[in-house]
């Protein structure tokens, strides 16, 4: 079992940046793939950013160039670096760890931007 805790959610404007964080309850490099989905009203959760066990990230063509996935051992967080920001990236953002085939959530953080 692992628990997953987001922060740093918010409301930023148009071209601004916010980081949001996830600290899991186990070693981070136990889990094969950790990431980042988003969902709005109505759609899909979306993938927005991960990385497998290999370290290598993969990122949403959305959001390529702009967003950055890290983690951190020490802290056992990963990291969702997100700079200029459009309103199109306004939505709900959820963690992800998955570990042999079972796949732990954050509870979502919200993220809002303004024109």
């Amino acid at each position: 079992q692992a628990q997953l805790v987001e922060s740093g959610g918010g409301l930023v404007q148009a071209g601004g940046s916010l980081r949001l964080s996830c600290a899991a309850s186990a070693n981070i490099f136990s889990f094969n793939t950790v990431g980042w989905y988003r969902q709005t009203p109505g759609k899909q959760r979306e993938l927005v950013a991960s990385i497998t066990s290999g370290d290598t990230p993969n990122y949403a063509d959305s959001v390529k160039g702009r967003f950055t996935i890290t983690r951190d051992s020490a802290k056992n967080t990963l990291y969702l670096q997100m700079n200029s920001l459009k309103l199109e990236d306004t939505a709900v953002y959820f963690c992800h760890m998955d570990k042999w085939n079972y796949r732990y959530w954050g509870q979502g953080t919200q993220v809002t931007v303004s024109s």
